[in-house]
């Protein structure tokens, strides 16, 4: 079996894995990685992740938007590129911007394309999928937003999540009561906003501060990890006031999802015709981004 059979493999397995509750690093003695578009001003954009090992494998995420949390993949540990290119651009062409992450065993990141497009940059966010304790959520803060030079973000009424945070810059975790509340958001120099956001108890969250269409701040909360370990397959939707929804689905449904997914892995083993020479057809998107 070929190197990359061999990955896919692994991939799929874990993928299968996932879906009955155990998390895909785990599963595949692998990582997990998203990517995230955060810049107010950029346009949309194709963005490629390469594999340093094997550069006939990558992954591609086409046409994201401002306010797109990609899915979470499982990918062998290692050392990726990570370049986007406007969206449509020949993927030969030299990339608007690139960066290299690592992806350790049972780690997970977000690469996001973050700040104003003058000055556009990536970063690299180190994602915490660590349960909180029974009955609360934990959440952080990345502020999007470029109209907020710095922000302060707390719970209506309680905790403190952000003092000061700047434009682009990523919080800590906090701990936080479970359930629906609101957003305490101040830009500096003006007035608080109340955002309504929902938090399930269990699971992890980036809360994500963005300018609203219409004007004004939005909230969209990326659900990051559930209860029982279960790391999410997708992003949330994007917009005013958005919230993230709680995983859906009945046994039915994921036993089916789970036996899909091993049924493709096995037609993987039995065929092992998974490399492809990289100039023979367009690369297929295995990133699905979510922008609603």
């Amino acid at each position: 079996m070929s190197g990359v059979a061999r990955g896919l493999w692994m991939v799929l397995l874990g993928a299968a894995v996932s879906v009955l509750g155990v998390p895909a690093a785990t599963a595949a003695e692998g990582g997990l990685l998203r990517l995230a578009h955060l810049s107010p001003d950029t346009p949309a954009v194709d963005v490629y992740v390469d594999s340093v090992a094997d550069p006939d494998a990558g992954l591609v995420l086409t046409g994201v938007a401002y306010g797109t949390v990609s899915d979470y993949q499982a990918v062998p540990p290692g050392t990726y590129t990570v370049a986007m290119r406007t969206a449509g651009a020949d993927p030969a062409t030299p990339p608007a911007l690139s960066a290299t992450v690592e992806v350790g065993a049972n780690t997970a990141r977000t690469v996001a394309g973050v700040g104003n497009f003058a000055d556009l940059g990536l970063d690299i966010l180190e994602d915490d999928l660590t349960l909180p304790p029974p009955g609360l959520a934990r959440v952080r803060v990345i502020a999007a937003a470029a109209t907020a030079a710095t922000l302060d973000v707390s719970l209506s009424g309680g905790a403190e999540l952000a003092q000061g945070l700047e434009f682009a810059g990523t919080s800590g975790y906090v701990d936080v009561p479970a359930g629906a509340t609101s957003l305490q958001v101040t830009p500096e120099g003006s007035a608080a906003t109340e955002l309504p956001v929902q938090v399930a108890a269990g699971s992890v969250y980036s809360v994500i501060v963005l300018d609203a269409p219409g004007g004004g701040l939005a909230v969209q909360a990326a659900l990051d990890a559930a209860s029982p370990g279960v790391v999410p397959v997708g992003g949330v939707d994007t917009g005013a006031g958005g919230t993230a929804p709680a995983i859906a689905g009945t046994p039915g449904l994921v036993a089916l999802a789970a036996l899909g997914v091993a049924a493709l892995a096995a037609v993987l083993l039995a065929t092992d015709r998974a490399r492809l020479p990289r100039h023979a057809a367009a690369r297929r998107p295995v990133m699905n981004a979510r922008d609603r």
